[in-house]
């Protein structure tokens, strides 16, 4: 089953499809950013924060995010661990 875990001011993102969770001050990270939002495929959600984490998802997309990688990693290792109790009951 998806898990989908908060990535900050009511945003959501669907665990399965997160490839990498990225911080965005190293320049080949900044180059993907610029990328995707001259192609159309970057989707916001620091509302107007500044961005602290770049996910970058199976379809291509990049999703920014206002919290720090390793917030959004621990609740996406949270949603997986509440998944795989679930399997066992």
């Amino acid at each position: 089953m998806n898990r989908l875990i908060h990535i900050g001011f009511g945003n959501i993102v669907n665990t399965s499809k997160i490839i990498a969770i990225v911080s965005p001050d190293s320049a080949p990270v900044k180059r993907l950013v610029q990328k995707a939002k001259e192609s159309g495929t970057v989707i916001d959600a620091t509302q107007g924060r500044k961005t602290k984490s770049v996910l970058v998802m199976e379809s291509s997309q990049i999703v920014l995010s206002a919290l720090l990688p390793e917030t959004i990693a621990g609740r996406a290792k949270g949603a997986l661990t509440d998944e795989d109790g679930d399997e066992n009951e």
